[in-house]
């Protein structure tokens, strides 16, 4: 299939759901997004600051891009002046980073807060009672510039659906704690929850994914060469 292929069949897949299409487009030329975006796609997601930027220069203005990937406090202001969403934030120290550079570029930033869901150790992610405590700290309380919509989670690496399924769940479920713990009156704020890829984004959808980060399905293999 073409670029273009990929993406009307993804968003086909994805008639009548509540999830949206990321387009991984990491290590990815930029000629291959002008193809996406002129297929209609609007959402790219980077895991590199430098890259992004770069990206974000040359390439339509209209383009709403996601960092996926872990991100350092100090590569925050490579993309705070046009960054969309950051949907890996791991710490209150890069969360107070983003608030930060976002206050300087007078935006707000939203951000979905990375839970480890994973059967891995390689994996970034706050556990739920990390993230809990993100939430009741005065720190966070007092932000203006960030906005958390929801949560991300990367899942094992693994064919096992029955695994797959279970650690999607934990996501959901853990969605739901904190939407009814601290944003219970909010349906247009906090409502995201990314989840599922490439091999693994129909159970993610089932599972109440808003967002599938999608790679490889739509450009092709990684140049691990331009990484």
């Amino acid at each position: 299939m073409t670029i273009a292929e990929s993406v009307a069949f993804f968003n086909q897949k994805l008639e009548g759901t509540n999830c949206r299409l990321v387009a991984v487009s990491k290590t990815h030329p930029e000629s291959l997004i002008q193809e996406a975006y002129d297929a209609g796609q609007r959402i790219f997601g980077e895991n590199k600051a430098q890259e992004m930027t770069a990206k974000h220069e040359n390439l339509p203005q209209d383009i709403e891009w996601h960092m996926i990937g872990h991100l350092q406090t100090n590569k925050v202001k490579y993309i705070a002046p046009f960054v969309h969403t950051i949907q890996s934030v791991d710490s209150l120290k890069l969360l107070q980073e983003i608030e930060k550079q976002a206050a300087k570029n007078n935006r707000v930033i939203n951000c979905l807060l990375q839970i480890y869901i994973a059967d891995e150790e390689s994996k970034f992610g706050l556990s739920e009672a990390e993230a809990i405590e993100i939430l009741e700290s005065e720190s966070y309380k007092n932000m203006q510039h960030v906005q958390i919509s929801g949560v991300m989670g990367i899942a094992t690496n693994t064919k096992n659906q029955q695994q797959l399924r279970k650690e999607f769940t934990a996501l959901k479920n853990t969605f739901e704690k904190l939407k009814q713990n601290f944003f219970p009156e909010n349906d247009t704020v906090f409502k995201e929850i990314s989840m599922g890829m490439s091999s693994d984004y129909e159970l993610a959808i089932e599972c109440g994914s808003t967002f599938i980060r999608v790679g490889s399905a739509i450009f092709g293999n990684r140049d691990y060469g331009k990484m």
